[in-house]
C-alpha cells in the first residue's frame, strides 16, 4: 500500500475513533447473567466446566493445565466425545437444526466466557467478553444449530486474557452433521479423525511457559514443541483405507504450511464453514491460527510398514518486518536479515520461527494393517450458493479495515478494543449483504493477521499478493469455500462478502493471533435490526 493511501485510512480511523458510540441499554452498566429459559426445549443438554487440572504430557511430573470437561445431560450418547489422555476439551457433536443448551461453569481463578467459533448464534450466546463470568459463576447458552455441516470449535474469549487461557488448555472441537453430508458416505467413526495442532513451550519441570514480555506478544509468540491433540510426537496407526482428517490450527499465533512428506498432494474437501463443492488438490496448504481444513487421505495403495509424515514446510513472510511504506520495501541490517526479524533475545518463542524458516514435523502415520477401503471420494461434495452482486449494498465501496502495528500497538483503522464501543463504520443493518475489505498495512511493523469475523461465514472474492514471500505461499490458499477466518499476510488486501441475518446485536471482529487480540486488535460491530 502506498503511504498516501495508508495515511488516508489512518485519518479515517482517527476520525471514527473520535466519533464513536457506546451501545445503550443493557451494556451500559450491568450485564444480566444468562439463565435457563423454561420455554426452550433442548434436543441436547450439556453441563460444561472450565477448571484446573493436571495431565501427563511427558514422563515425569504432570503438567498443570486449564481444561474443559463436559457431562451429557440429555441427547445422543455421542454428543460428547472425550479425547483420551489430553488436556483439550471434549468434541461436541450435533446436527443441523438441533436445539442446544450448554450450562457452563467457570472454575478457573479468573473471568472467562466461551466463544463458539464459526457458529451463527444470537449475540448474547456468542461469547462476547461483556458476558465473562467470575470463578464459581455459571452462564447458560441456548441456541439452535443453523450452520452447515463442518468442523467448528470453541475457546475462551475474555478481554485481554484469551491468549493465556487458550494456551493453558481451554479449547475443543464442535462438529456439526447434516443429512446432505451423511448421504456422501464420507469416512466416519474411527476413519473420521480430529487433528488439533498447537505449539507450546515447557520448562524443565514439564510446566507450560507463557510469554510475559510485550515485545514477544507483538512479534508473535510461538512454542518449540508441536502438539497434536495435546500430545507431542503424535503418531497414528492406520489401515489401508480412506480417512477424513479434520485439521484445526489451534495455535495462538503460529502459521503452518502443511504438506505430505512424500510429495503427495493434499486433497482438501472442506474449509472453515464446511464442505467445498469439489475436492481441491494442493501441494501445500497455508493454515493460519483458527483456520480449519478437512483433508481426504487415501491409504488404500499403501503397504504395511509404510510411513507418512504431515509436515509444515519453510516459507517467507510470516515474521515481523519493518515496513517503509511501499510494497516490498523492507528495513535491513541490524537484527534484520532478508527482511525477517530474528529471534534469540526473546527466549522461548523466537521471532524467526514464526516466519516459517524451520521445517516442522506435525504428525507421523504408520500403516499397520490391511483393510478393505469402503469409501470413495465423491466428485461433488456440496452446493455453495454464491452471493449475487446485485445483493451487495456496498459493492463499489466496501467497508475497509486496516490492520496495522504502528508504535508497538496492534490496531484496526487506528483503533483498539473498547468493551462496548463501536464507530459509525462498524454499524451494519440486519438482512443486508455487504463487502468488507481487509488491508494489512505496510507502514510500521508488518506481520500476518488471521482475521476472524464473529456470527457470519463469508466468501472470499479477491486476494492480492503479499508484499513479501509471495512465491513461497501463493499456491497454498483455498478461497472458494465458506470461511470465518482468513489469513491476511503482510501487504495483502482481501475482499469478502457476508450476509447479516437472523440476529441483531453486538459482535466482534479481530486478529486471531491471540496475543494481538489481547493487545487490542479487536473491535465490535453492531448489527441493527
Amino acid at each position: 500500500m502506498e503511504r498516501k493511501t495508508f495515511l488516508k485510512y489512518s485519518a479515517l480511523g482517527s476520525a471514527f475513533a473520535i466519533s464513536t458510540l457506546a451501545i445503550p441499554g443493557i451494556f451500559r452498566n450491568t450485564i444480566p447473567k444468562s439463565k435457563i429459559d423454561p420455554k426452550f426445549k433442548p434436543d441436547i443438554e450439556i453441563e460444561m466446566k472450565a477448571g484446573e487440572d493436571k495431565v501427563q504430557i511427558f514422563s515425569g511430573l504432570p503438567t498443570k493445565v486449564w481444561r474443559y470437561k463436559a457431562k451429557l445431560l440429555k441427547g445422543p450418547s455421542n454428543s460428547v466425545v472425550n479425547i483420551k489422555n489430553s488436556y483439550l476439551g471434549p468434541i461436541l457433536k450435533v446436527k443441523y437444526g438441533n436445539k442446544i443448551r450448554i450450562i457452563f461453569q467457570n472454575d478457573i481463578p479468573e473471568k472467562t466466557i466461551v466463544h463458539w467459533h464459526g457458529l451463527h448464534v444470537p449475540s448474547q450466546f456468542d461469547g462476547h467478553p461483556i458476558y465473562a463470568v467470575n470463578r464459581g459463576e455459571k452462564y447458560v447458552y441456548e441456541f439452535e444449530i443453523k450452520n452447515r455441516a463442518g468442523t467448528y470449535w470453541f475457546h475462551p474469549h475474555p478481554n485481554k486474557r484469551t491468549g493465556p487461557q487458550v494456551y493453558y488448555g481451554l479449547a475443543g472441537l464442535f462438529i456439526i452433521e447434516d443429512d446432505d453430508e451423511k448421504k456422501l458416505n464420507l469416512p466416519s467413526g474411527k476413519n473420521d479423525i480430529p487433528i488439533i495442532i498447537q505449539d507450546r513451550n515447557f520448562d524443565s519441570n514439564n510446566q507450560l511457559v507463557y510469554v510475559t514480555h510485550r515485545m514477544q506478544k507483538i512479534t508473535g509468540f510461538v512454542g518449540d514443541t508441536i502438539l497434536v491433540n495435546g500430545k507431542p510426537g503424535y503418531e497414528l496407526s492406520l489401515g489401508t483405507s480412506s480417512y477424513r482428517l479434520r485439521i484445526l490450527n489451534g495455535s495462538n499465533s503460529r502459521i503452518y504450511k502443511l504438506a505430505w512428506s512424500d510429495g503427495t498432494p493434499l486433497t482438501v474437501i472442506g474449509t472453515d464453514g464446511g464442505l467445498l463443492e469439489q475436492a481441491v488438490v494442493k501441494n501445500y496448504v497455508m493454515l493460519g491460527p483458527a483456520e480449519r481444513i478437512d483433508v481426504w487421505l487415501d491409504l488404500s495403495n499403501k503397504n504395511i510398514g509404510d510411513e507418512l509424515i504431515l509436515k509444515s514446510l519453510k516459507f517467507e513472510g510470516g515474521g515481523m518486518i519493518m515496513g517503509m511504506g511501499r510494497r516490498g520495501g523492507m528495513m535491513r541490517g541490524g537484527m534484520m536479515r532478508g527482511g525477517m526479524m530474528r529471534g534469540g533475545m526473546m527466549g522461548g518463542g523466537m521471532m524467526g520461527e514464526l516466519s516459517g524458516e524451520s521445517e516442522l514435523n506435525i504428525l507421523k502415520i504408520k500403516i499397520t494393517r490391511k483393510e478393505k477401503n469402503k469409501y470413495a471420494l465423491p466428485s461433488r461434495l456440496s452446493k455453495i450458493v454464491r452471493f449475487n452482486k446485485n445483493e451487495i449494498i456496498n459493492l463499489n465501496n466496501p467497508r475497509t479495515f486496516v490492520f496495522s502495528m504502528m508504535h508497538m500497538t496492534p490496531t484496526i483503522n487506528g483503533r483498539t478494543f473498547k468493551m462496548t464501543e463501536t464507530a459509525k463504520d462498524e454499524i451494519v443493518r440486519l438482512n443486508t449483504t455487504e463487502m468488507w475489505k481487509f488491508v494489512n498495512s505496510t507502514m510500521g511493523m508488518q506481520m500476518p493477521h488471521p482475521v476472524h469475523v464473529h456470527d457470519v461465514q463469508f466468501q472470499i472474492v479477491e486476494r492480492t499478493p503479499s508484499s513479501v514471500g509471495w512465491n513461497s505461499i501463493k499456491d497454498g490458499f483455498i478461497d472458494n469455500g465458506w470461511k470465518d477466518t482468513v489469513l491476511l499476510m503482510p501487504g495483502m488486501e482481501i475482499k469478502v462478502v457476508m450476509r447479516f441475518e437472523d440476529y441483531s446485536g453486538l459482535y466482534l471482529y479481530h486478529c486471531h493471533n491471540l496475543e494481538h487480540e489481547d493487545l487490542g486488535m479487536m473491535r465490535n460491530f453492531l448489527i441493527k435490526g
